[in-house]
């Protein structure tokens, strides 16, 4: 974990990548914390029952709902016919007086 959080720097010394910080509340920091956390308590829980390592299943539920959720869901529910709207012909011309005076 140490190593994903040292940044690292390009060769003419600008940063190129500032590392990860556990305790950002957005972006893959937040799930590779969850992932540490349930990793940690599965190991603890499993000292009283074998049957706990099953929690393992949710972090690939919890991958699988937050690709539904924010890819494939919103990709599946997109209107496919593109609308487009065919201004009247008042603005039309309006917009290209407006272009005529530009140039």
């Amino acid at each position: 974990m140490s190593s994903m959080a040292k940044p690292s720097f390009a060769d003419d010394g600008s940063l190129a990548d500032g590392g990860i910080d556990l305790n950002m509340e957005q972006g893959m920091a937040e799930h590779l914390k969850d992932v540490i956390l349930l990793t940690a308590i599965v190991q603890v829980l499993s000292c009283f029952s074998l049957y706990v390592w099953y929690f393992w299943l949710l972090a690939p539920g919890r991958a699988l709902y937050l690709l539904w959720v924010n890819i494939l869901g919103p990709w599946l529910a997109a209107d496919s016919s593109p609308t487009t709207q065919e201004p009247n012909e008042k603005k039309q011309r309006r917009q290209e007086r407006r272009q005529m005076k530009r140039f």
